[in-house]
């Protein structure tokens, strides 16, 4: 489907991304750690600024890409980002001070996320994104839903794992993973879901 992969492109393109975040982002490619798209940066921060967040918290920090993205929509969020990577996490940390963002607003937990998010405090935080390993995406949005106050949203990166979930051949775990959690939300009392192909898929799940 042509027409489909060139609106996707054409939507990824269209997003402009600050300095702060082009510099983030090209030190991810030279440590060969894969950030969110422009697309999904975007969408990340257009999240925030509808729920005028002020508790963000990341699972997977990355190299500072998508937690600028997170900070971008709502300056007066505090984020808190877990991470098992103190490297990443340090250079992560410059990325924000070349941001301009005050030390202050930026929690770096170093460890990992199965064993730091059972010590965090529920009904909390206004956005939780999740992506970290995808082997454990499903305990991770359980995790989500629980730190994530009422109307509160968790995001959920690389939904469409490469594209996997959508073709009936692919049944690895991974895959299956991903295609299960998706399908469980679809009809869970509990959240109001919405699938974007932003990127490699960003699943949105509002807590009711």
């Amino acid at each position: 489907m042509p027409h489909k992969e060139s609106s996707w492109k054409f939507a990824e393109e269209l997003v402009t991304e600050s300095d702060a975040i082009a510099l983030a982002r090209q030190h991810s490619l030279e440590a060969g750690v894969e950030a969110v798209s422009p697309g999904v940066g975007a969408q990340l921060a257009v999240t925030t600024a509808l729920v005028d967040a002020r508790n963000v918290i990341e699972i997977g920090t990355g190299l500072g890409v998508s937690g600028l993205w997170l900070l971008q929509g709502s300056p007066e969020a505090t984020l808190t980002s877990i991470d098992v990577e103190v490297d990443h996490q340090q250079t992560a940390r410059e990325s924000f001070a070349v941001a301009g963002v005050p030390a202050s607003r930026v929690r770096l937990i170093t460890g990992r996320a199965s064993e730091v998010l059972p010590r965090m405090n529920e009904n909390s935080y206004d956005v939780v994104f999740v992506d970290a390993d995808p082997e454990g995406v499903i305990e991770y949005v359980e995790h989500g839903l629980r730190l994530a106050r009422a109307g509160g949203v968790v995001l959920v990166a690389h939904a469409l794992w490469n594209g996997r979930v959508a073709n009936p051949a692919a049944r690895d775990a991974l895959t299956t993973g991903f295609r299960t959690l998706l399908t469980e939300v679809s009809t869970s009392p509990a959240v109001t879901s919405s699938l974007a192909t932003s990127g490699d898929g960003l699943l949105q799940l509002v807590k009711r």
